[in-house]
């Protein structure tokens, strides 16, 4: 098969990803192995690909949100069955947090693209049980970027508390927040986008945002929720400021540049709470893509081939794109 493969983590503009011929993968004992018909392009392959998040391991195939058709049947999963698969690729399932239903919190997980090959391929293997059957109304196109991106935009959503008819906020509107953005709405909240960048700003209006401002720009309403999306601590004291008391920020960032002082009689007392995003559970996929079926939300992409690999993730790192970046094999 062909796969574009990560030998040397380096800077994305001296394209480290190889396109080269790689065995055909086998699927042992309770996994399948897919054919992969698409594979979205996450800022994590980005942090990946440049050494940002240290090597697992000395070559990997990159890619998790991959559109792919099983070729080994299985009795729950037959030959041909379209499914999703994320960031998460297993967990080891007898950890306190895995026996507690935080399996995101896994201290033993394995993770897609990252500490097994993932979707930048013709063919990827992953766990049976780690797969999501995709509804029929979701292409393969505009799937992909929901296997990721619109699961930990879900889940920041749940972490965050929102309830139908809140007032949230988004702070930053990349490919997350911009498919946050639809669920929010067909759940009837009102939905302030501040970030950065006149084409994100104008792809918030034209989606139907309430208001929208510039990155650390405070909403013209107090906020029941807000969810951060850049990896800014100016931009969490901003949502911070943005709250009612008894609010929460919810934090859907790997890293953060820096924690900055701030005020805690103005901005956190009241019983405000901030609280990060880790990951994702299989509840959570599963909810999210059942709801993406239910509104037919469809994100924003853009098209690159295999051989388009480094194009698509430097597409990525400068921001030149609204939406997602997907790759189609």
């Amino acid at each position: 098969m062909k796969a574009a493969v990560l030998s040397s983590p380096a800077n994305i503009f001296t394209r480290p990803l190889k396109i080269l011929d790689r065995p055909l993968p086998t699927a042992l004992s309770g996994h399948v192995l897919l054919r992969v018909r698409a594979c979205g392009v996450c800022r994590t392959d980005l942090h990946i690909v440049e050494a940002e998040l240290p090597p697992r391991r000395p070559e990997v195939i990159p890619g998790h949100q991959i559109v792919g058709e099983v070729v080994n049947g299985t009795r729950s999963l037959p030959e041909g069955t379209r499914v999703g698969v994320s960031w998460i690729g297993g967990v080891d399932g007898t950890c306190w947090y895995c026996r507690h239903a935080m399996e995101n919190l896994c201290y033993s997980p394995t993770f897609t693209g990252y500490s097994v090959d993932g979707g930048y391929a013709e063919y990827a293997v992953a766990r049976e049980d780690f797969v999501f059957p995709l509804p029929s109304s979701l292409d393969d196109l505009h799937a992909a970027p929901l296997l990721c991106a619109g699961i930990i935009g879900f889940r920041s959503l749940r972490v965050a508390g929102v309830e139908k008819g809140e007032r949230v906020g988004l702070f930053g509107f990349g490919a997350s927040a911009h498919l946050a953005l639809p669920v929010l709405q067909a759940w009837g909240c009102e939905v302030y986008v501040s970030t950065r960048g006149e084409k994100h700003r104008r792809l918030a209006s034209e989606m139907g945002a309430t208001w929208v401002g510039s990155e650390t720009e405070k909403p013209p309403t107090v906020l029941d929720r807000a969810i951060t999306f850049a990896p800014s601590g100016d931009v969490v004291v901003a949502a911070l400021g943005s709250l009612r008391k008894g609010g929460v920020v919810a934090i859907n960032a790997i890293h953060l540049d820096r924690v900055p002082e701030f005020d805690y009689d103005s901005l956190l007392w009241g019983e405000r709470q901030l609280r990060s995003v880790a990951n994702m559970t299989r509840a959570d996929a599963a909810d999210f893509l059942k709801l993406a079926g239910e509104i037919n939300l469809k994100p924003q992409v853009t098209v690159f081939g295999l051989d388009q690999a480094n194009e698509a993730l430097e597409a990525v790192k400068r921001d030149s794109i609204n939406g997602a970046a997907v790759i189609v094999i």
